[in-house]
């Protein structure tokens, strides 16, 4: 359906790998999309399959394409897709559909390029931050805009998360932001897990600026749709 002539209420889907994901989304879709409809849909084994296979693989590409398929087919008018790890396979399935379907850190690899030379990159999975990676390149080389990323890996931090030790994984996302990179302009989460811990910080704690996928990404999803500015309230 072509959002320019859209009669009824919009609506989006949002495919997660962690349903921890879904208030999160939630909760921005309410601020950013207020008119329009979200439904969620989400399977773990797809970031277990990746995570196993230390990769994106052909099979779990196509498994995307298809839970993409079946957004479409519940009436979404917009797809986002909110696990990082699976971005490859979200580029390939922009080609098969009609209506936009997003990656979840698109907008903020654009923004980073934009605004920082220097970049930190942070991520507790090797099969995140790769991805990571090479979109910020991708983006660096359409804006002609020469970067220098420096990556940290927090290994223990995202098995801690799923053992349900969110303490340990905020305490070490902690350390990386405070503390293990320095001398860059710009700091990127490589997942959307790890912006709450940003929030959770001290104001004034942070050296650099630091940007996270989640907002972003549903902000862009707010323009894929064709839908006007929002006018802030007083504004």
């Amino acid at each position: 359906m072509n959002a320019l002539t859209r009669q009824s209420a919009p609506t989006i889907a949002l495919i997660h790998t962690s349903c921890t994901l879904v208030p999160v989304f939630t909760g921005l879709c309410r601020k950013h999309i207020p008119e329009a409809k979200v439904f969620h849909m989400v399977d773990e084994s797809l970031i277990q399959e990746t995570i196993r296979a230390g990769k994106l693989c052909k099979s779990t590409a196509r498994r995307v394409a298809k839970q993409v398929a079946s957004a479409e087919m519940a009436g979404a008018d917009a797809v986002l897709v909110t696990c990082s790890s699976i971005g490859h396979a979200v580029r390939a399935s922009q080609e098969f559909f009609d209506i936009p379907v997003l990656r979840i850190d698109e907008a903020m690899a654009e923004t980073a390029v934009r605004e920082a030379k220097v970049i930190g990159v942070l991520a507790t999975l090797r099969t995140t931050l790769d991805p990571t990676l090479a979109l910020l390149r991708e983006k660096a080389q359409e804006s002609d805009r020469k970067v220098t990323l420096i990556e940290c890996l927090c290994e223990e931090a995202f098995p801690a998360l799923l053992s349900g030790d969110s303490a340990k994984h905020d305490a070490m996302v902690s350390k990386a932001l405070l503390e293990d990179l320095k001398g860059v302009d710009l700091i990127v989460l490589a997942q959307a897990s790890m912006a709450r811990v940003v929030a959770a910080l001290l104001p004034g704690s942070l050296r650099v600026p630091v940007l996270s996928s989640p907002e972003l990404a549903v902000l862009r999803a707010r323009r894929a749709l064709a839908l006007p500015d929002l006018v802030e309230a007083g504004g």
